[in-house]
């Protein structure tokens, strides 16, 4: 981290000071993500451009699974999805006979 040159003696400034410091605080971080995501993103257009491709050629052309995305949860084990299609898995099996409906477990 690095030194900023100045120190703020939180002691003794008041509650309301120390609440406008802090909205100033979120403000300048709001800021710094803002700079920080836009030069991320002239990163990724140079390197795409680099390669020949635009932005929008390089998010279209893939990326997406053949899986499809999920549609159902284990309401257990949320990490444990189903898109619907194929054999149903065990998880959804048993919650089914236990009385759940497909509903219940939709996302």
């Amino acid at each position: 981290m690095k030194d900023l040159g100045m120190t703020v003696d939180l002691e003794s400034l008041s509650r309301e000071e120390l609440q406008k410091l802090i909205v100033d605080a979120q403000k300048a971080l709001k800021t710094v993500d803002a700079r920080k995501l836009a030069e991320a993103k002239r990163a990724v257009e140079l390197a795409a451009k680099e390669h020949g491709f635009s932005l929008d050629e390089v998010y279209q052309s893939g990326g997406k699974s053949s899986k499809g995305a999920p549609k159902y949860a284990n309401p257990a084990d949320p990490t444990q999805t189903w898109t619907g299609r194929g054999r149903k898995p065990n998880w959804l099996i048993e919650a089914m006979d236990a009385g759940k409906s497909l509903d219940d477990m939709s996302l």
